[in-house]
């Protein structure tokens, strides 16, 4: 006598299989370095915020044009970092680049999500309400616009809620 049950082929995405998609940088490189060898990500970091502040990308008068469809300079520098972006992915799959150190680069395909379109719609209306992407925060509180720090603490609060309902919401 068969007791066993015809198996359905249901593809299914798991919460486990959601989760490994953002628990872990796939190129977390194994590699221990010095302290100090965090700097060159300071001085990167320091040398993007002023390009964020003379490009003008950070100003609450520049986004509210953009939201309000009023100018394409929000746009373009948008645009243009999103063909910078493709570009260097085509790059990096078709001429196999490594990193600095050697370690292959590792581009692993992602599922879409409806939960992607709610989250973005979610940031987008809290760009426009704040005039504050999580980037460009810093660099608006390093120009002395400090009422940010309030949109900043609201972006970790938020992000935190999130993680403690996270096994609750449907992916």
């Amino acid at each position: 006598m068969n007791n066993t049950a015809p198996i359905k082929n249901i593809e299914t995405n798991t919460d486990f299989e959601v989760r490994s998609l953002d628990a872990i940088c796939i190129n977390e490189s194994t590699l221990k370095h010095p302290w100090w060898y965090n700097l060159k990500y300071l001085f990167a970091g320091v040398l993007f915020g002023i390009i964020l502040v003379k490009s003008e990308v950070i100003s609450w008068f520049r986004i509210q044009e953009m939201f309000h469809l009023q100018s394409f300079h929000m746009y373009g520098v948008i645009g243009s970092a999103v063909v910078t972006g493709i570009i260097s992915v085509f790059i990096i799959k078709k001429l196999n680049i490594k990193t600095i150190y050697g370690e292959k680069i590792e581009l692993p395909a992602k599922k879409f999500n409806k939960g992607q379109i709610y989250g973005g719609l979610l940031f987008g209306f809290g760009w426009a309400l704040t005039g504050a992407c999580p980037g460009p925060m810093f660099a608006q509180i390093g120009t002395g616009a400090l009422v940010i720090i309030v949109s900043l603490l609201s972006a970790i609060a938020g992000t935190w809620v999130y993680g403690l309902l996270r096994e609750k919401l449907p992916h």
